[in-house]
């Protein structure tokens, strides 16, 4: 039994970077016998082992056969028999599928090394193309390591272009291009995820109510610099998505509403997120406006904001339109969000318990309750 830490463990080392997780290959075993070594089994379609002590992932080494579509359309063989290179020739690119000895020794059998130095994003083998999952995969490592100065072969690109024209994305699960998706976010150059998806048409497949908007350039421009914009400043993912929304219909809002709740379902996208995404799309002109806006409009703006209830969420959403609003003004500031936070505060600071305290019907105190948060709208637009 040789055990190997194999992956991107390897490849972040090698390129110096700070390693997230550890995986291990063990070569020359069975479950059998890693169950009697106190492994905990969790794999459900392959051989995978918890560590005991660790909680590491500990994988046999296997080799994989296509049998049919899709990311799950694989018959998997792990066996005492299987070779390191063989379980490292199933792998997606040459910069992960290399391995490290305990004594520190790397093998590399399919050139992962000069890869790394090349800075080349290139697939392993043939069998690259039997898992459409790796077009993402690709593409978020594109998205990582495009600081770094990486860009993908050509031959590897061109590849990933005949896996979309075959079909094979449409086997995909709406939960792993969620899980890659918001991995990619996550990254340093989110934008280059959606590029490279962009560029090889897969955008159909994987966000679909958007790639329509994408196929007009201004729009896809737009939507890629406000992604860029806002990573400078913003780790959240869902705040980076908000905003790449938000730029893609910066220009035209007319089907917005209608495309991001198509998106919500495809992805199936947690609540936060489809908040945020709904609510930039609905509110962003007005944000951008929030000056010309009269006090029955502003009062409109902010009770869709939900500034009291929703505060986190109404942050979010002013560096979102700030963001869309440097693209499209290329001005540095946007003083629409102090304007509207004032405003808000006025509001918010407003007495309702006195007012409710002089009347007794319900429609009677949400009319006073209106009328005074108008009266005091108007003084504010009147003195700003």
């Amino acid at each position: 039994m040789e055990v190997y830490l194999v992956g991107g463990a390897v490849r972040d080392e090698l390129l110096g970077l700070p390693v997230q997780e550890y995986d291990w290959v063990v070569v020359g075993s069975s479950p059998e016998q890693m169950q009697v070594k106190g492994y905990k089994p969790v794999g459900k379609d392959f051989p995978v082992f918890l560590h005991p002590k660790t909680h590491e992932e500990f994988a046999l080494a296997r080799t994989e056969r296509k049998k049919g579509r899709g990311y799950y359309g694989f018959e998997i063989h792990a066996s005492p028999d299987v070779t390191l290179e063989e379980d490292l020739l199933r792998r997606d690119l040459t910069i992960n599928a290399m391995a490290k000895t305990k004594t520190g020794k790397i093998i590399d059998p399919y050139g992962g090394q000069k890869d790394l130095e090349a800075k080349v994003l290139r697939h392993v083998s043939s069998a690259f193309s039997e898992d459409p999952l790796r077009v993402l995969r690709v593409a978020r490592f594109a998205a990582k390591l495009t600081i770094h100065g990486f860009s993908i072969a050509d031959e590897t690109l061109e590849l990933m272009k005949n896996m979309v024209n075959s079909g094979e994305l449409k086997e995909l699960t709406t939960e792993r291009i969620w899980q890659e998706t918001h991995t990619a976010l996550q990254t340093s150059s989110p934008s280059m995820f959606f590029k490279i998806l962009h560029e090889v048409d897969a955008l159909v497949y994987t966000h679909a109510p958007i790639s329509k908007v994408c196929s007009n350039q201004s729009a896809y421009s737009y939507g890629m610099q406000a992604l860029e914009e806002i990573t400078k400043t913003e780790k959240n993912a869902c705040v980076r998505f908000a905003a790449l929304v938000g730029g893609l219909y910066l220009e035209s809002s007319t089907a917005a509403e209608k495309d991001i709740q198509a998106l919500c379902t495809q992805l199936t996208l947690p609540n936060v997120c489809k908040e945020l995404l709904t609510h930039t799309v609905r509110l962003q002109t007005q944000c951008h406006n929030a000056k010309s806006l009269n006090e029955y409009q502003l009062l409109d703006l902010l009770n869709n904001l939900d500034t009291r209830r929703k505060p986190e969420r109404f942050q979010n959403l002013l560096r979102v339109f700030a963001a869309t609003h440097k693209i499209k003004s290329n001005k540095n500031a946007f003083p629409q969000a102090q304007y509207i936070e004032a405003a808000a505060k006025l509001i918010n600071e407003l007495d309702v318990q006195k007012i409710i305290s002089k009347k007794k019907d319900k429609e009677g105190i949400a009319l006073a309750v209106k009328q005074k948060q108008v009266e005091i709208l108007k003084g504010y637009i009147q003195k700003a």
